[in-house]
């Protein structure tokens, strides 16, 4: 596994719970703040989307590029962060 940062590696600890989408690794306060205008407020509406999207790295980035205007390493990262929780909690 590439290496993560502290973020990724605590939110991949535990259940999804009423965690916010800036706990989710590559989202910060600006992103944050464009998901949630979006009605993305919560990392498990991130998480569903995820899903929806079936955990397919390219849909979801390009999704989040489409949603948050976020950038690549950003946007892959939040992916990495998403799939690592699904691999350890479903």
């Amino acid at each position: 596994m590439a290496t993560t940062s502290q973020k990724h590696r605590n939110f991949v600890l535990e259940s999804m719970a009423e965690k916010l989408v800036t706990d989710i690794a590559g989202i910060g306060e600006v992103y944050g703040r464009r998901l949630s205008s979006q009605g993305y407020d919560k990392a498990s509406v991130v998480l569903g989307q995820f899903l929806l999207l079936k955990r397919d790295q390219e849909l979801f980035i390009d999704w989040l590029k489409l949603t948050a205007g976020m950038s690549t390493t950003h946007a892959t990262s939040c992916h990495q962060c998403m799939s690592d929780w699904c691999n350890a909690f479903l």
